[in-house]
């Protein structure tokens, strides 16, 4: 019987991951790969398939098994991956709970430290993987992903309920579609080292309209961003996440290596006034591991409630 590997969220991850599944597997005796598209992408897939513009493929097309436009069709899946954003995470779940075996298994590629346990909070049987995902792809238009840099990285661990399961096989099945895998017994150490970037420098240039080569190097910028990543370093401390001793250092050592006028997506979203965007993925993350741990975290909630008023203004 064929394994189904089933891709929810066709975006810059979902897109790039879900194209090289498609590509390999679509011609398979053994997996089939569904993609779940809605509107304008699903007409466009379904007539010309998926447009991958990468370096890493001469050939740009790559059409799945099968399509579908809603999530009430979701077929039963091996493997699931949600490619969604945050904002979008809690409604997914509540449809496909239904969906979910025992033994199906979830892999969420998106940023966030805290997606296991939203999945989790909905979503109790299934095995769930915490992942780390780098890739740096976006949506150029309707159903063509374009891709630039290093290959795109899936670094996963084991589900913590379920320690006695081994991702070998998944791990093998998406190395073999050509897909960076990294398996680590534990990998929220990964998952909380991109979130000190993600969300330290995310917040400060949502706040400022500042690049992050502006907040690497501005002084008052950089203390705000500072400021952020202690309490997050806090909030790791006291969840028993070991991290490295330099972390805060690394952090702005990474963010020296992106172009100087390189913004980020939450400054985007706030600057174009998007209503829905990862303010909450990433300020109020914080702010609740905060009162979880009672611990404050004053940096945070002042640059929340600033670039709430900030949108509110725009």
């Amino acid at each position: 019987m064929k394994k189904s590997i089933t891709v929810i969220g066709l975006g810059g991850v979902g897109g790039y991951f879900g194209f090289k599944l498609a590509q390999t597997y679509s011609v398979s005796l053994d997996i089939a790969i569904t993609f779940v598209a809605r509107n304008e992408t699903y007409e466009i897939i379904k007539n010309n398939g998926l447009t991958l513009l990468s370096p890493e493929h001469s050939n740009s097309k790559a059409y799945p098994n099968y399509l579908i436009d809603n999530l009430n069709d979701l077929p039963v899946s091996d493997l699931l991956l949600i490619c969604v954003k945050e904002y979008d995470l809690e409604a997914v779940c509540l449809t496909i709970k239904e969906k979910i075996k025992n033994d199906t298994i979830i892999l969420p590629l998106m940023n966030g430290a805290d997606i296991y346990e939203r999945i989790r909070g909905i979503i109790p049987n299934g095995i769930v993987l915490p992942a780390c995902v780098y890739v740096a792809s976006h949506i150029k238009e309707k159903a063509c992903i374009e891709h630039k840099g290093k290959a795109g990285k899936i670094i996963l661990g084991k589900d913590p309920l379920h320690q006695q399961f081994s991702p070998d096989e998944i791990v093998s099945t998406l190395k073999n579609a050509g897909i960076d895998m990294e398996f680590k017994e534990n990998s929220l150490p990964e998952i909380w080292t991109k979130f000190f970037f993600i969300a330290s420098f995310g917040l400060v240039t949502a706040r400022y309209n500042k690049s992050i080569g502006q907040v690497n190097e501005e002084d008052n910028l950089k203390m705000e961003a500072l400021a952020i990543m202690a309490e997050i370093k806090k909030i790791t401390n006291l969840k028993g996440i070991k991290l490295s001793d330099t972390i805060i250092a690394d952090t702005f050592e990474k963010a020296a290596t992106f172009p100087y006028h390189t913004p980020t997506s939450l400054q985007l979203d706030v600057q174009s006034k998007k209503s829905q965007n990862e303010l909450e993925l990433f300020a109020v993350t914080i702010i609740k591991y905060g009162k979880e741990l009672k611990l404050k975290v004053p940096a945070t909630i002042k640059i929340y409630e600033e670039i709430k008023q900030l949108n509110t203004v725009l």
